[in-house]
C-alpha cells in the first residue's frame, strides 16, 4: 500500500507539472512578445517541458530546472503592464471620469452612441450632474447572447427627475480585435467601465446585436436601501476614476462583469457569501431571488417572464423616454 500511494503521488505530481507547463505555454503564446516570436517561444517551451517532465529525461534535477523556468515565466507574466494608450475601438477609446463634491456628482464622457447597426455607429458623449439625494433605484440587467448559463451583467442607477446612468464592465478592445474567452484569462485585454445612457448600452443589445434580432435582456430592480445604493454608486465612480489613472487587466474568471459587481456590493451586503452562480452567472437571478435581493412576491418563473424587456426596448428605440418605457410593468419595491 505504501508503494502504491507513493506511485500515485508521483503520478499526481507529474500531472501537476504538466498542467503548469500547459498554462505557461499558453501564457507565452498570449504575451507581449512580438507576434513573430510568440508562437516559436511557446513551442520551444512546450517541447522542452515535455522532454524534462516525460520519459527518460524526467529526473529530479530537470524537474527542478523546469520549476525555476516556470517561476521566471510566471513572474514575467505577472509584471506585464496594462496600458491606457493603445489604438482603441472608437466606442471604447474615451474613458469616463467623475467629479464628486458632497451630494453633487458630475459624470464626464457618458456614452450615448447613435447606432445604425452594432458595428456602424456615431460616437457621442455628454457630461451630466446627478444629485445623490435623488437616487431612487438600482437595477440589474442580465444579457444572454448564447448559452443560458452565461450572461453579461450591467448595473444602472436611477435618479428621480435626472434619468439613469448605466455601467457595463467590459474588455477594452483595440481596433480589429475580437473577444476570445481563452485570451480573457491571459492578460490580453484591459478592463473598461463603460458609463453610458441606457439608450446606448441596453438598446445596443436589445435592438442591434445578433444581426439586428437582439440579445435577450432581462431587467431586475434590486432591493437596496438608499444608503447602500449611494455607497455602491460611489464605489463604481471611484473605480472609474482609478482606471483612468491606473489601467487594470481584465480576467475572465476573477475580474469579469459579475465578480466586479460583487466587489462593489460586498462591503455593504450582509449576504455576500460566495456562490457557484457568481461564475455560471446566467443563474444569478435565481440566486438573488433566493436571497430576497429582488422582487419575490411572484413565482420566479413569472417574475423572469415579466422582466424580459426586448419587445419594450425595440418599441421604444430612440424615444427620449426609453428608460421609463422599458420599465413599464416592472415589479419593484420602494427604496427606503
Amino acid at each position: 500500500m505504501k508503494y502504491l500511494l507513493l506511485g500515485l503521488g508521483r503520478v499526481c505530481f507529474r500531472c501537476f507539472l504538466l498542467a503548469l507547463a500547459g498554462w505557461a505555454t499558453v501564457a507565452i503564446f498570449y504575451s507581449n512578445l512580438p507576434d513573430m516570436i510568440r508562437p516559436w517561444a511557446a513551442g520551444f517551451f512546450a517541447i522542452g517541458s515535455l522532454f524534462v517532465l516525460v520519459g527518460k529525461y524526467s529526473r529530479r534535477r530537470n524537474r527542478l530546472g523546469f520549476l525555476i523556468v516556470f517561476a521566471l515565466v510566471l513572474t514575467w507574466w505577472l509584471l506585464m503592464p496594462p496600458n491606457n494608450n493603445r489604438n482603441w475601438q472608437d466606442d471604447l477609446a474615451t474613458l469616463a471620469w467623475a467629479d464628486i463634491v458632497g451630494d453633487k456628482v458630475t459624470v464626464h464622457n457618458i456614452r450615448n452612441n447613435d447606432y445604425r447597426t452594432d458595428t456602424d455607429f456615431i460616437v457621442h458623449h455628454y457630461d451630466k450632474t446627478f444629485d445623490l439625494s435623488k437616487l431612487k433605484g438600482v437595477d440589474l440587467f442580465l444579457v444572454y447572447w448564447g448559452s443560458p448559463k452565461i450572461a453579461h451583467t450591467m448595473m444602472s442607477f436611477n435618479f428621480e427627475g435626472q434619468g439613469n446612468v448605466c455601467f457595463s464592465i467590459e474588455t477594452r478592445k483595440e481596433k480589429g480585435e475580437d473577444y476570445s474567452t481563452i485570451k480573457g484569462f491571459f492578460r490580453q485585454y484591459e478592463v473598461i467601465y463603460v458609463v453610458a445612457d441606457e439608450r446606448d448600452l441596453v438598446r445596443l443589445r436589445t435592438n442591434y446585436r445578433e444581426n439586428g434580432k437582439g440579445e435577450e435582456v432581462y431587467l431586475f430592480r434590486l432591493n437596496a436601501s438608499h444608503e447602500v445604493a449611494r455607497k455602491v454608486f460611489l464605489s463604481y465612480l471611484n473605480e472609474v476614476n482609478r482606471l483612468k489613472e491606473r489601467p487594470q487587466w481584465y480576467n475572465a474568471l476573477t475580474g469579469n462583469c459579475t465578480t466586479s459587481i460583487r466587489q462593489h456590493t460586498m462591503p455593504y451586503n450582509p449576504d455576500a457569501r460566495l456562490d457557484w452562480r457568481l461564475i455560471v452567472n446566467g443563474y444569478i437571478d435565481e440566486m438573488l431571488y433566493e436571497r430576497n435581493s429582488i422582487y419575490t412576491s411572484l413565482p420566479f418563473a413569472e417574475l423572469k417572464q415579466r422582466s424580459y424587456i426586448n419587445q419594450k426596448a425595440q418599441a421604444a428605440d430612440q424615444n427620449p423616454a426609453f428608460s421609463r418605457l422599458i420599465r413599464v410593468g416592472l415589479l419593484v419595491k420602494e427604496m427606503k
